[in-house]
């Protein structure tokens, strides 16, 4: 059986479809802070399958430990944890004490019952923001800009670190670059609550008239047409990576990371231009100030993940654009 924390969040519920096709059994533990236990049903009903449920927060080391007990567990994927970046500022002590707590529980009780296999979510803001492309898993670390990335960096730090100590476990560490997407049965996808951080929700959103206006922060970068250049990955191909990694993990020892990525960058002009073409519609959005922090190219070297785990994504940026925007229009008004 295979653990997975936060599993019924945007990515976490992809990876469990593509588990549940792969033949895996899945037990999720997952507080629903940022996503809805309807969630669940939505997976059974595009597998045909129920996955093993349990509402509760993985910092609770008690609730932990009985799972372990009633539950034979062979590996873990680690999702759960906050993910704003915004807020990530406002409230750094929350974050620290949630996405790092977590992960030491979780290490924890399973060095107590002898559960070697672990996958991390992690992230690209591990890497330090000097805008030299493309970031390569020798690229610098650190250096992070905002708390939410320092914690992705100090749970690789805690999970290299366990690692070094035993020589029987081994951990996969997989950076993501943008998900975006959802699946194409429009059942699941992005729809955090509250006012989304990231632009596709944002698109989403201005072109279902939920918010009146996109602002593209900056255009006078130093790219083509003068907005940020990003790696945009389709969840579903993220959700493949983790069944690739599963296995990888399973049959080698310590930890490693890789980027999920295209290897591809994409501009907000040209995603929004994308956008509009595949799905015949217009984007209000006007330029603003550039946003503090932001780097104008980011994208990866993805060398490593096709060489190691034979992680090759398939879908493009249109088949990106155009789930997105099924997807939130089938589910908005249902707050789902």
């Amino acid at each position: 059986m295979i653990l997975v924390t936060g599993g019924t969040g945007f990515i976490g519920s992809h990876t469990c479809v593509q588990l549940i096709k792969a033949g895996y059994d899945v037990l999720v533990i997952d507080d629903l802070s940022n996503s809805h236990e309807d969630v669940v049903n939505r997976i059974k009903l595009i597998t045909g399958k129920k996955i093993e449920f349990i509402k509760g927060n993985v910092c609770d080391y008690n609730l932990l430990t009985d799972v372990f007990r009633k539950y034979k567990i062979d590996s873990v994927i680690h999702f759960a944890g906050y993910k704003a970046v915004g807020e990530s500022v406002n409230k750094p002590l929350i974050y620290y004490k949630n996405n790092i707590d977590s992960t030491l529980n979780l290490l924890t009780v399973m060095r107590n019952f002898n559960v070697t296999s672990f996958i991390f979510s992690s992230s690209a803001t591990v890497y330090a923001p000097t805008g030299k492309v493309p970031f390569s898993e020798l690229s610098e670390l650190g250096k992070c800009s905002n708390p939410y990335g320092w914690t992705k960096y100090m749970n690789e730090e805690i999970i290299q670190s366990y690692c070094n100590s035993n020589s029987d476990f081994s951990a996969v560490l997989l950076r993501y670059f943008n998900p975006v997407g959802a699946h194409e049965s429009g059942y699941l996808g992005e729809d955090p609550q509250g006012i989304p951080n990231n632009l596709m929700p944002l698109i989403c959103r201005v072109s279902l008239n939920i918010i009146n206006e996109l602002t593209v922060f900056g255009n006078d970068y130093d790219t083509e047409d003068g907005t940020c250049i990003r790696d945009y990955i389709h969840v579903m191909d993220l959700a493949n990576a983790h069944i690739l990694a599963l296995k990888y993990v399973n049959g080698h020892k310590g930890c490693k990371a890789f980027n999920i990525g295209t290897g591809k960058g994409t501009s907000v002009l040209e995603m929004i231009k994308t956008f509009e073409d595949v799905n015949k519609l217009k984007i209000n959005y006007k330029i603003g100030k550039r946003r503090a922090g932001d780097v104008a190219k980011l994208y990866a070297d993805c060398t490593k993940a096709k060489k190691e785990l034979s992680f090759t994504p398939v879908y493009t940026l249109s088949d990106m654009c155009l789930h997105s925007y099924n997807y939130m229009k089938l589910n908005y008004m249902k707050g789902v």
